[in-house]
């Protein structure tokens, strides 16, 4: 693979990232036209579900410069009528010589197909240049397919001596402005955002992005015997922001059915066992087509999205402060791991300072892995 590629593959999932929030439940996808002298002449992203693709969008900026020249483009170019017309059509119609791809399509309409019909039509196809940055950058739309459900987000806001509360329940606020802040910009792109019954009574939050963002989430609250009460916030604004309510198979009807008369949408689950039943919840968002679910806690319910290995990445707000007490909340319940070989680690992508507080995102690794190095921001 030409080194002098590089700097091109980078432009284009730079111009993918700009899709985050927009082209979900598709991927983020971006596309770069390069002539013969290395110059790019044309570059393009998908903006917006059910919009132009990448490849599209880079090769009507090329016009006729991509003639002869090469496209590089973050994930494999599609070869089927869905929303949009196939893109390999686009790409040979327009003269391009040969096509760098990062990483192939998990689609399995694509999958491989595409780069077929490439080369089929005599383009030349390489594939693999910064193949691990694309994979990043599509976990969520792989996570949809091949899982069934979204990709897991897990959040939660701590001292530096990890309590997410005081012995007393106080936890407002641990984080600083700046970190709230960067909740409620995550909270902004999410498909739907998860707390359990314990924090919905302790906090009556409105789960909401303040300022609006890109996405209107879905509010979730894991409630089994349906025990919220009419008066929070949450169900009062159930008419205007969807709020659904998943309640076990014995949630007493009478409290459901006055839920669903105040707006609110009732999932009941049909498994008794608390962690069968989360994963019959994923599976349902799954089928709903969210990708991004964001759990913000408490730790019960942070516990068990771990112990069950659904959480894929997680950003954890650490302030400087020392809270202290034996019975002050860590950010896992659960049962958790007897043994430190077995415990997941962080691939750690961010260290980020925010206002005093330190700001640690990365993905979750289940089992064997390496944690990469991460980035450093202030």
């Amino acid at each position: 693979m030409p080194a002098d590629f590089v700097p091109a593959m980078r432009r284009a999932l730079e111009l993918a990232r700009r899709g985050e929030g927009l082209v979900e439940p598709n991927p983020q996808v971006g596309a770069v036209v390069v002539d013969g002298h290395g110059q790019i002449v044309g570059e393009g992203c998908h903006e917006r579900f059910g919009g132009p693709h990448a490849e599209v969008m880079a090769l009507a900026a090329a016009g006729a410069a991509a003639r002869g020249a090469t496209l590089l483009v973050t994930l494999e170019p599609c070869c089927h009528h869905g929303k949009t017309p196939p893109c390999t059509d686009a790409v040979i119609a327009a003269g391009i010589s040969r096509v760098v791809v990062a990483t192939r399509d998990p689609f399995p309409a694509v999958n491989g197909s595409g780069i077929a019909a490439l080369e089929a039509a005599g383009i030349p196809v390489e594939t693999g240049l910064m193949a691990p940055e694309a994979e990043r950058l599509i976990a969520p739309f792989r996570t949809l397919l091949t899982a069934g459900r979204p990709w897991v987000i897990a959040k939660w806001a701590m001292s530096l001596d990890g309590r997410i509360a005081t012995a007393t329940g106080e936890s407002q606020w641990i984080s600083g402005e700046a970190s709230r802040g960067a909740v409620h910009r995550l909270r902004g792109r999410m498909d739907a955002i998860l707390i359990g019954i314990g924090t919905a009574l302790a906090d009556d939050p409105l789960l909401t992005a303040r300022p609006a963002g890109l996405r209107r989430a879905l509010r979730i609250v894991v409630d089994s015997a349906a025990r919220l009460p009419p008066t929070s916030r949450l169900v009062q604004t159930a008419p205007e922001i969807p709020l659904l309510v998943a309640v076990g198979p014995d949630a007493p009807a009478q409290r459901t059915n006055h839920l669903e008369s105040l707006g609110c949408l009732v999932w009941r689950g049909s498994e008794a066992d608390r962690g069968l039943r989360l994963r019959e919840l994923l599976h349902h968002l799954g089928q709903q087509r969210l990708t991004n679910l964001l759990v913000e806690g408490g730790n019960g319910v942070l516990g068990s999205f771990c112990d069950l290995k659904f959480v894929d990445e997680a950003w954890a707000f650490v302030a400087p402060k020392l809270i202290g007490g034996a019975a002050a909340p860590a950010p896992l319940g659960g049962q958790g791991h007897p043994r430190l070989a077995d415990a997941p680690r962080i691939a750690v992508e961010e260290l980020a300072s925010l206002d005093g507080d330190v700001l640690i995102r990365g993905t979750v690794i289940h089992g064997e892995g390496r944690v990469t190095e991460a980035t450093t921001t202030s």
